[in-house]
């Protein structure tokens, strides 16, 4: 793309965002955000390969199952595919070269590395104007964190997101996989209010290419018809079942109707009330106050009992029905300790001026709730997030899936370093590190492919399964901060000064070698491009 396309798409999105602070019309100006540039072509120096025979050399591997690492091990692809797996010794001695597979085209030398499969992001978006004008930007962030296939809830306006997820899909642009998941509506031009409107419309989007279904709280004939319908074209279904039709679609209801996950808590905990029936709100409560909105979801935590009857009533009928939670942790992190989140250590670098400025206080855009935030909101908010997680960590033992989710691009959270705090919130919750990225890994696969009936094609390191990995110089069982493109802060003990070690190293997707630094580069040029090219007000006024 050139500078001066760039640049009209940057200052078209700083002119939208000036102008809205006085804008009559949030539908029109809704319309507009979604006015996001596809990515260009993939250049000629962006990713090596596929290759007849790359082979990936003496790394220690974390194959995604939840099965220990195991060292040394040569990983051997053809084009898009693992083909062999061998073990070629053990720690400490040398390597038996006459188990070493041969006739590489490409090698990588990963002795003492580690490797292990591509993360699945289930819960993403790639923003829009004004806060993101480019895609590009959110997908080299997304491959730069190892994020090999996001599911779009949506990515974007359906016939957009559709041809991005096609373009990447042959490898023409530098992107994930995309899973398109749509809103019911999404590209019809006409309400959608009757049974027989919600299955004609998952059938035009059936024949459209879409994936799954991102559903609301709808009521119950409509919920019906949307599932029954997706389930006889073998399409997938989460849900975000909000706070305004949550009294009748709850997540057991949606679960019973055939939902195959939910994303976010929202119909959880109205699922386990004791002594009500909806959430006792304040008699000032307006949804509409985006502050009231967020701050008082999290005081149901007082709502429920972990442990009692309705608790294990709601976690052996959702194991029984295999049902999958992508809790989306990260995305709300930030009312536990919002001066932690809006100061976080990548923004300075990797964070664009109009993006920043969409996530600062305020009444207009969504997510930026923070108008008058309490230490009593963030109280709530770690209360809530002390049961939310024990469920979480509790059906995780019993036995259930739980996948990972990020929704960043709102909320201080940022593509990519927003999928790996979620990492880190479920060792939190409890989570052995292996289960973590078992469940950023094969879960999010078998997520993906449960409801067309298919094995899965990736999620896991072995053999017959996509050429989808990481190459990571730190092991991030040890310490999943790591994963973040800043890396972690170690202290040299032979230098006495302070490093960050990490980061990924190599981001392969359908066997396509991409420098995950060379990745950020890029990012960070954008954000000085943008920088340079117009002057964004610094927020005024502290915490």
């Amino acid at each position: 793309m050139t500078s001066s396309l760039r640049a009209a798409f940057v200052l078209a999105a700083l002119g939208w965002l000036l102008a809205s602070i006085h804008s009559p019309d949030p539908a029109s100006a809704q319309e507009q955000r979604r006015d996001v540039l596809g990515a260009p072509d993939r250049g000629d120096d962006e990713g090596e390969g596929p290759f007849e025979r790359l082979i990936i050399r003496g790394a220690t591997l974390i194959d995604g199952t939840g099965a220990p690492p195991r060292s040394p091990v040569d990983i051997v692809i053809e084009d898009d595919r693992i083909v062999r797996v061998v073990s070629v010794g053990a720690p400490m001695l040398e390597i038996s070269e006459g188990r070493r597979p041969d006739e590489a085209t490409r090698e990588v030398d990963a002795h003492g590395m580690y490797v292990m499969p591509g993360i699945i992001d289930l819960h993403a978006h790639t923003g829009g104007v004004p806060k993101v004008p480019e895609a590009e930007y959110v997908y080299k962030l997304w491959l730069a964190h190892g994020i090999t296939t996001v599911r779009g809830v949506p990515t974007g306006p359906l016939d957009w997101s559709l041809e991005e997820k096609a373009r990447s899909a042959r490898n023409e642009i530098t992107a994930p996989h995309i899973v398109s998941y749509h809103r019911p509506g999404s590209g019809w031009d006409q309400p959608l209010e009757t049974p027989q409107d919600a299955r004609a419309w998952v059938r035009y989007a059936a024949a459209k290419g879409v994936d799954g279904l991102k559903l609301g709280s709808y009521r119950p004939d409509i919920m019906a018809a949307l599932l029954d319908e997706a389930a006889k074209h073998r399409m997938g279904s989460t849900a975000h079942l909000g706070q305004m039709g949550v009294s009748q679609m709850n997540a057991l209801d949606a679960a019973r109707l055939g939902l195959t996950s939910m994303t976010h808590f929202y119909g959880l905990f109205e699922a386990m009330y004791d002594h009500s029936d909806v959430q006792t709100w304040p008699v000032t409560m307006d949804y509409n106050d985006e502050q009231l909105r967020f701050g008082q979801v999290a005081r149901q935590w007082s709502m429920v009992t972990p442990g009692g009857e309705k608790w294990n009533a709601l976690m052996e009928e959702f194991l029984s029905l295999d049902f999958y939670i992508n809790p989306t942790l990260g995305i709300y992190s930030a009312g536990r300790d919002v001066m932690r989140a809006r100061n976080a250590d990548w923004h300075a670098q990797y964070t664009l001026p109009s993006l920043q400025q969409f996530f600062d206080p305020s009444r207009r855009d969504h997510g930026s709730y923070f108008y008058d935030w309490t230490t009593h909101d963030e109280v709530a908010w770690k209360r809530f997030y002390q049961i939310w997680m024990r469920f979480l960590n509790e059906y995780k033992n019993r036995g259930g899936k739980v996948t990972i989710g990020s929704d960043s691009g709102y909320i201080y959270q940022l593509y990519g370093f927003g999928t790996i705090l979620e990492l880190e919130l479920l060792q939190e919750a409890g989570f052995h590190p292996l289960e973590v990225i078992r469940a950023a890994t094969m879960h999010g696969a078998q997520e993906i492919f449960k409801p067309s009936g298919r094995p899965i094609e990736y999620g896991v390191v072995r053999a017959g399964l996509r050429a989808d990995l990481l190459v990571l110089e730190e092991n991030p069982l040890h310490n999943l901060k790591t994963l973040y493109g800043t890396g972690a802060m170690k202290l040299n003990d032979a230098t006495g000064e302070v490093e960050r070690v990490g980061g990924i190293r190599y981001t392969i997707k359908d066997g396509i070698i991409f420098d995950a630094r060379a990745l950020l580069h890029d990012v960070a040029d954008m954000v000085e491009r943008q920088r340079k090219e117009v002057t964004v007000e610094e927020p005024t006024g502290s915490d």
